[in-house]
């Protein structure tokens, strides 16, 4: 992604705009390559402003889409913590049962606290964390700890949303959400790579064409001219 902000790409295409116009007056005007020609700058700033346009739709949606995503996944804490204090009067067998727990301390962000005692004169050892709080990462640990509820024949819970179906379609619902974010940043990232070779393509992007308006005005009127001072004082920012 260009370094420059979305208020400098909008800012480069506004001045495109702002020069073709000032050449547009000028008499003298008629350069020997067609891609500085009026129309062809006009042409430009048109396809820079739609896909400036394109830009903002995806990005929007991606926006969109991470506050779904943020609402989908805002109750997956306190559901996994019922489970949980379910899970501990069913009598489970105690390896079951560390399996769901090491499963919600990944969802909670959790740290498991050691036991290990210190050697004599060394710094104690720091607890392992077991934080796993990246939305793809909480998604793949609610599916297993489900996957583990339907393997206990008595996880039979009266609760309408702790039921395992229900559960099911909780889980499906975060799995859609984190890739409906996934989806619109890759759209966005491709709206955003073909921005970028329209306005600064080394060869035929808009900042290196504004260039060389100024360099063919220069050339036409002078260093010194009105014309030129006027087109030299539109600025483009460069990627």
């Amino acid at each position: 992604m260009s370094s420059t902000s979305e208020v400098g790409h909008a800012k480069n295409v506004a001045n495109l705009q702002k020069i073709t116009q000032q050449v547009s007056t000028y008499s003298l005007y008629n350069p020997p390559v067609d891609n500085i020609s009026v129309a062809s700058l006009q042409a430009l700033y048109t396809a820079a402003n739609a896909k400036l346009t394109e830009v903002g739709d995806k990005k929007n949606a991606n926006k969109n889409a991470i506050v779904a995503r943020q609402s989908a996944f805002e109750d997956l804490k306190s559901t996994c913590t019922r489970i949980m204090n379910l899970l501990e009067i069913l009598g489970l067998p105690q390896g079951t049962l560390d399996q769901a727990k090491s499963l919600n301390r990944s969802i909670q962000g959790s740290s498991k606290k050691t036991t290990t005692l210190p050697e004599d004169g060394k710094e104690a050892p720091k607890s392992s964390s077991t934080s796993r709080q990246s939305f793809t990462q909480q998604e793949d640990n609610f599916g297993l700890l489900v996957q583990l509820l339907g393997t206990i024949p008595n996880y039979t819970p009266n609760e309408e949303d702790l039921k395992l179906a229900n559960l099911t379609t909780y889980h499906q619902s975060l799995e859609s959400a984190t890739e409906t974010v996934d989806q619109t940043e890759a759209q966005l990232n491709t709206k955003m790579i073909e921005r970028d070779k329209i306005l600064y393509d080394e060869e035929t992007g808009l900042y290196t064409l504004a260039m060389n308006v100024k360099k063919y005005v220069k050339s036409l009127y002078g260093a010194t001219s009105p014309e030129y001072n006027d087109v030299s004082a539109i600025k483009f920012t460069e990627k």
